[in-house]
């Protein structure tokens, strides 16, 4: 998979794509990130990248022609499966939406900056709007490099037992059970005894009772 992304502050996100998961991901070729600065392909004598909304208002937007100047670039060498615009106005970022955009090949971000993009590149290139909640960030740097690790982590062979993704949260619908390991007794608390009995039968019956319990509790919403 190789994941493209526009930003006016590319630097923002090296350290997160250099460690962990990403970055054992990238070293073992399963995905490939790209950082592509938006400024690169300003025309202005000083690089400039936004300008002041026609109408007037507070603010300014991301300028239509570098970006527009960026995409085709890119175009121009691949074939995107998604081109995607983090937006207040976007779907939320839900598991199931995460699983779809894993088996793509090619992805292009877009991470808006100042009161956004102009609407005409939103009408000509993108594909599908995100949001990754109800709140205003600085930027959508942040928003795609939470896109970029939920999709790279499910990429097979990106994390060293691939079962473990398929058991988290929100995979079937629920939150994830209580988690134990050593020692079996900590500060006068024991871990279940089920979990200690080798039965496998009641551990995994246990754990879906527990899941089920756990998302009544404290997202019923999954439930509905």
């Amino acid at each position: 998979m190789r994941i493209d992304i526009i930003s006016v502050v590319p630097a923002l996100m090296n350290s997160f794509f250099e460690h962990s998961i990403c970055a054992r991901a990238a070293k073992a070729g399963l995905v490939e990130v790209v950082f592509h600065d938006l400024h690169d392909f300003s025309e202005k004598k000083h690089k400039q990248v936004d300008d002041y909304p026609f109408g007037g208002g507070a603010g300014m937007v991301m300028a239509v022609e570098p970006l527009s100047k960026c995409i085709e670039f890119l175009k121009s060498e691949r074939a995107y499966d998604e081109i995607i615009y983090f937006s207040p106005d976007g779907i939320v970022l839900k598991q199931g939406l995460v699983n779809q955009l894993s088996l793509g090949e090619n992805l292009l971000f877009i991470c808006g900056h100042y009161k956004g993009i102009d609407e005409r590149i939103r009408e000509k290139y993108v594909t599908k709007e995100i949001s990754i909640g109800d709140y205003v960030l600085s930027g959508g740097e942040l928003a795609a490099a939470v896109t970029a690790d939920a999709i790279i982590r499910l990429i097979p062979g990106a994390i060293g037992d691939e079962s473990s993704a398929l058991t988290d949260s929100f995979q079937d619908g629920l939150l994830a059970p209580p988690v134990y390991t050593r020692p079996a007794s900590f500060d006068g608390m024991d871990v279940p005894e089920v979990l200690l009995s080798g039965h496998e039968k009641k551990i995994e019956e246990w754990r879906h009772e527990q899941a089920v319990l756990r998302t009544q509790t404290r997202r019923p919403d999954l439930l509905d």
